[in-house]
């Protein structure tokens, strides 16, 4: 049986993190000028006791939140010029975040914790996406299955990227084969998951979460 596999070899959740990694980058000046806001717009003690601790593992529903802060943040931040917001600006990004349900704090430290640590960029990544279509492939994969074919694209990667777009011999399609049901996966199963994971950025995320999850 053929073994269906992009010609870059290459799933699209490395990207999707890439462009996480950019957006964060550009979250860190946004949510600085925002504290600084913050400061000014908030005086006294009694203001920080009611803020909520900017520590610990972030929840799903608050990576959600900040995934959804970040989309309208970029936009400000693309409108700054020189580095340094305006107090306009400023404001405007500090509503945004306050808006998203997540307070400054919480914010700024989900952002530096994010920019560091693969995993929670993949979780925002699946934070991000809308979910899969009800009754799609995709839909249909399990997490477990997302591990597994995350652990046969690292397998079968060498193999595809050294074809250079070229059809696979008989021996390169034994190997491949190989790898993938040294999976777990059959290989009507990872052909089925290689087909629906270019067409959903979700499932992609979620791929992408499984491999950085087996990476620690």
């Amino acid at each position: 049986m053929t073994v269906l596999i992009g010609p870059s070899g290459q799933f699209e959740g490395q990207s999707m993190r890439l462009k996480l990694i950019a957006a964060v980058s550009s979250a860190a000046l946004i949510a600085g000028a925002a504290t600084a806001q913050e400061a000014d717009m908030q005086a006294g003690a009694q203001a920080e006791a009611q803020a909520p601790a900017a520590t610990g593992e972030p929840t799903d529903a608050e990576l959600a939140a900040f995934a959804g802060a970040m989309g309208q943040l970029q936009t400000i931040a693309q409108q700054v010029q020189g580095g340094q917001p305006t107090p306009e600006q400023q404001a405007e990004m500090a509503a945004v975040v306050e808006g998203s349900g997540l307070e400054i704090d919480r914010f700024n430290a989900i952002s530096q914790a994010v920019s560091t640590d693969p995993v929670l960029q993949a979780r925002v990544a699946v934070a991000a996406t809308p979910p899969s279509p009800e009754g799609s492939v995709a839909a249909s994969v399990t997490d477990a299955e997302a591990g597994q074919f995350a652990a046969a694209m690292t397998a079968v990667q060498p193999i595809a990227q050294s074809l250079n777009g070229a059809a696979p011999t008989a021996e390169q399609q034994a190997e491949m084969a190989a790898a993938i049901e040294g999976s777990g996966l059959t290989l009507d199963r990872f052909n089925e998951i290689s087909g629906a994971i270019g067409q959903d950025q979700h499932l992609q995320a979620r791929v992408g979460l499984a491999a950085a999850q087996s990476s620690q």
